[in-house]
């Protein structure tokens, strides 16, 4: 599989993200589900804290692709849904930190939404992944 960053501007590389990403030869797709914060369980944690549930989504969303044989790395769209998106990004780094130090930087959006599938749940990380 060859993948190739697409980046008609590059604003976006400084945030951690490429515009596109070309996926060339793949031979395996991943489509995640949204991933938030919860335990294994399927109950809300972190009610009010968006540093801890970013980190909790994350952690989860790296589970399915690990369920998968995949990692970070492999993400090549990243949708981040968010009840909150000025504290969102207040705690951005959590995300961002954790997807540059795995070397990832997949297409992303950023879409704020009413509220998400249970209350309390401040963020949602919708991904799909390729290798």
């Amino acid at each position: 599989m060859e993948r190739t960053a697409v980046n008609p501007v590059e604003w976006s590389l400084e945030l951690g993200f490429n515009q596109g990403e070309l996926v060339s030869g793949q031979t395996r797709t991943l489509y995640c589900a949204g991933q938030t914060s919860t335990g294994k369980d399927g109950r809300p944690e972190h009610e009010g804290d968006m540093a801890a549930q970013l980190a909790l989504s994350l952690d989860n969303l790296e589970a399915v692709l690990a369920g998968a044989g995949m990692s970070l790395p492999d993400l090549v769209r990243l949708n981040v849904y968010t009840t909150d998106v000025d504290e969102l990004l207040r705690h951005y780094g959590v995300l961002a930190g954790r997807l540059a130090a795995a070397g990832a930087a997949p297409a992303s959006t950023l879409l704020g939404v009413v509220r998400l599938a249970a209350p309390g749940l401040m963020v949602e990380l919708e991904g799909t992944a390729a290798a």
